[in-house]
C-alpha cells in the first residue's frame, strides 16, 4: 500500500520514498485514529499527510516521551538539532534526517507556509519551559503553534472549494479542538511529565488547583470539584468543535471523508471520558472498537459516493447510466449508532 501511495504521488526518487515509508510507519504506530482517517483520502495526498505527522511526532516525542530519562537540557539540545534540521531541509529541499526531507518535499509540492512550522517549534520549545497556563488565553497562545498550525498545514493537502483564507480559521479551530481532547484525555499522564494545561482559572472557578490534581492522582480517589472542572474543560472543547464544524463543507468533496471521520472520532474520545465517569486522572478513556469500526465504515462509503460523483462529473454522459448504488446492507450498517455502553 505505501509503494502504492508513492507511485500515485508521483514520488519517484528513491531516498525520498524511503524517507516518505519512515513516515508512514510513524503514523501507523503512534496516530492510529489519524491514521485510521487518512486511509480515507485519495491515495495520492495521503503521503504528504504522513511527512505531517511524523514531523510532528518527532518533536512531540522529544519534549513528551515518559520513557525517555533525558535531562531537560538534553531535550532542548534535540529540539536545537531538529530546528537546524528543519531549517536545511527548508532551504535546499534536502536532509540527512527522512522526516526532514520528506516534509520539506511536502512544503514544496503544496507550497505550505513555512512560519506554520516554525510557530510549531516555538510551542514545542515552550514545553520544556512552561508547566502551566494561568489563563485559556495563555494557552491559546502556546496552541497556535501546537495545533492550529497543523490544521493550517493540512488545508493545501486536503483541498478547497472556497480561498483557502475562507477555510483557515476552521482548520485551525479543529486542530485546537483535537489538542483540546487531547489535553483532557491525558491530564494524569500529563502531570505525569510535570505539566497541566487545564487553565489555572478554569480549575479555580472549581475550587481546584495543581496539588489537588496531584492529590487525586496519587491517591486514585475522586473530588466532586475535580470532575466539575473537567466537565467544563469538555464543554469548552466541544465549543471548539462547533467553530471548526462549518469548515467541513468547505474542503474538496473527495477529502471530507476523512476529516469528517477524524472529527468524529475524536469527538467521540469526550463521549468516552463522559461515560467513564471523568476518570481521566485515573485511566485513559477509549473509544469503543465498534464505534470506531462504524465511524470508519461511514467513511468509506462516503468517499466510494464522492469518487463517484467526481468521476460523474467528470465523465461522459452514459456513466451516469451505469452509476450502481452503495449495496443497502452497507448503508444501514454505515448508519447505525452503537450504544456508548458496548464494551472495548
Amino acid at each position: 500500500m505505501s509503494t502504492r501511495e508513492l507511485d500515485a504521488a508521483a514520488i519517484t526518487d528513491p531516498a525520498l520514498r524511503s524517507a516518505y515509508t519512515h513516515c508512514r510507519r510513524l503514523n501507523a504506530r503512534h496516530g492510529k485514529t489519524y491514521f485510521l482517517a487518512t486511509r480515507l483520502l485519495p491515495v495520492e495526498r495521503r503521503p504528504a499527510v504522513h511527512a505531517l505527522y511524523g514531523f510532528a511526532r518527532w518533536a512531540d516525542d522529544i519534549v513528551d516521551d515518559l520513557a525517555d530519562t533525558a535531562a531537560p537540557a538534553e531535550r532542548a539540545l534535540a529540539l536545537r538539532r531538529l530546528d537546524h534540521h528543519l531549517d536545511h531541509a527548508m532551504r535546499t529541499g534536502t536532509s540527512s534526517e527522512p522526516v526532514a526531507a520528506a516534509l520539506a518535499d511536502t512544503a514544496r509540492r503544496y507550497d505550505i507556509d513555512p512560519q506554520h512550522f516554525t510557530d510549531f517549534m516555538t510551542s514545542m520549545r515552550q514545553d520544556l519551559e512552561v508547566s502551566e497556563y494561568p489563563t485559556y488565553h495563555d494557552l491559546e497562545r502556546y496552541m497556535h503553534g501546537s495545533a492550529a498550525v497543523i490544521g493550517l498545514q493540512m488545508l493545501p493537502v486536503l483541498g478547497t472549494v472556497v480561498p483557502r483564507e475562507e477555510a483557515a480559521p476552521h482548520a485551525a479551530a479543529l486542530g485546537t479542538a483535537f489538542q483540546l481532547t487531547n489535553f483532557l484525555r491525558d491530564v494524569g499522564e500529563d502531570l505525569d511529565r510535570g505539566r497541566t494545561y487545564l487553565p489555572g482559572e478554569l480549575l479555580a472557578a472549581h475550587g481546584v488547583d495543581r496539588a489537588m490534581l496531584h492529590w487525586s492522582r496519587a491517591t486514585g480517589r475522586r473530588d466532586a470539584r475535580i470532575t466539575a472542572a473537567l466537565k467544563a474543560a469538555a464543554a469548552l472543547t466541544r465549543d471548539t468543535y462547533r467553530v471548526a464544524a462549518p469548515g467541513l463543507a468547505m474542503l474538496d468533496p473527495v477529502a471530507r471523508p476523512c476529516i469528517r471521520t477524524a472529527f468524529v472520532l475524536y469527538g467521540a474520545i469526550l463521549d468516552a471520558i463522559a461515560d467513564d465517569g471523568y476518570a481521566v486522572l485515573h485511566r485513559r478513556a477509549v473509544v469503543p472498537r465498534r464505534r470506531r469500526a462504524t465511524v470508519a465504515c461511514d467513511g468509506l462509503c462516503r468517499v466510494a459516493a464522492a469518487r463517484l460523483r467526481h468521476r460523474l462529473a467528470d465523465g461522459p454522459p452514459q456513466m451516469r447510466e451505469q452509476a450502481v448504488p452503495a449495496p443497502p446492507h452497507l448503508i444501514r450498517g454505515a448508519q447505525r449508532r452503537p450504544s456508548s455502553k458496548e464494551p472495548v
